[in-house]
């Protein structure tokens, strides 16, 4: 499963794993980009088995909705990429009142996680790859104001999200120790996407210095990489770029903040994951 995979680095991962004959499931809540995205990719790949199905992680009922539909009809689940992001938004909130950026890059994510992990678990050997990103060392767990209802900077919303993926990456891999099922997250590169498309200033400066980014191909390697590479069997908790490991904020290692951050989480969300 790819979440956000019809443009950009996560429909780029879906391609190379669709390429390397995976089963892939394009999770998306644009479902007519995404059906676009997953006929192109199965006409370039010959591989039948890329699969579209609806998410919006910005409402809790879609995520269930999307985990019930796939227990459902699906037997295994080997990797599961939370690609999808939002960036720079002007200040909003999802359908159950998070802040927009927290409440799809990281709780959206955790529910999903939470709802597919038993999955995880009996297909293992099996993998979930957190993507995130530099930005989380801008970022703060700003427990007093996790909505930003106090004061909100769409930039630092931003990378307080970041950061919250490398925490929940971090806890989720010690409490999976023993499972056969890791989790990792990465740092994807200044990729040229659209994820600044709230922003007209970085839109425009993301032209001027395009030729320093990434494309979405060479952004998703590490996303790949993370999925697929056979080094990494047993690695887990670890935070990647360039498909090798990288340094790591203090905020991002601090076991208490991350430990805090997921009993948060789970109030937030009205579920219990021990």
């Amino acid at each position: 499963i790819i979440t956000g995979a019809n443009t950009g680095i996560g429909k780029e991962t879906a391609r190379d794993l669709a390429q390397r004959g995976a089963r892939v499931i394009i999770a998306c809540r644009d479902i007519a980009k995404a059906e676009a995205a997953a006929s192109e990719i199965r006409a370039e790949t010959g591989n039948q088995q890329v699969i579209v199905k609806k998410l919006d992680l910005a409402d809790t009922k879609s995520i269930r909705e999307f985990a019930e539909n796939f227990l459902a009809e699906e037997k295994k689940l080997h990797v599961l990429i939370n690609n999808a992001g939002v960036m720079l938004c002007p200040y909003s909130k999802t359908a159950d009142g998070f802040e927009m950026h927290l409440g799809v890059n990281h709780l959206g994510h955790f529910l999903l996680t939470f709802l597919l992990l038993e999955c995880l678990k009996q297909s293992a050997p099996s993998r979930i790859v957190n993507v995130s990103s530099l930005a989380h060392h801008g970022g703060r767990i700003r427990f007093h104001d996790l909505q930003g209802e106090k004061s909100y900077n769409r930039g630092l919303a931003y990378c307080h999200s970041k950061l919250a993926n490398v925490l929940f990456t971090r806890e989720l891999a010690r409490r999976l120790q023993g499972t056969k099922v890791t989790a990792n997250a990465l740092h994807p590169g200044s990729v040229s996407s659209e994820l600044v498309r709230h922003s007209f200033v970085m839109s425009w400066l993301w032209k001027i210095f395009s030729f320093f980014l990434k494309s979405p191909c060479e952004g998703a390697q590490t996303s790949i990489y993370c999925a697929v590479a056979e080094e990494l069997e047993s690695v887990t908790g670890q935070y990647f770029s360039d498909c090798q490991p990288a340094y790591v904020s203090p905020h991002g290692r601090d076991d208490e903040t991350a430990k805090k951050l997921w009993s948060v989480s789970c109030e937030l969300l009205g579920i219990q994951w021990d």
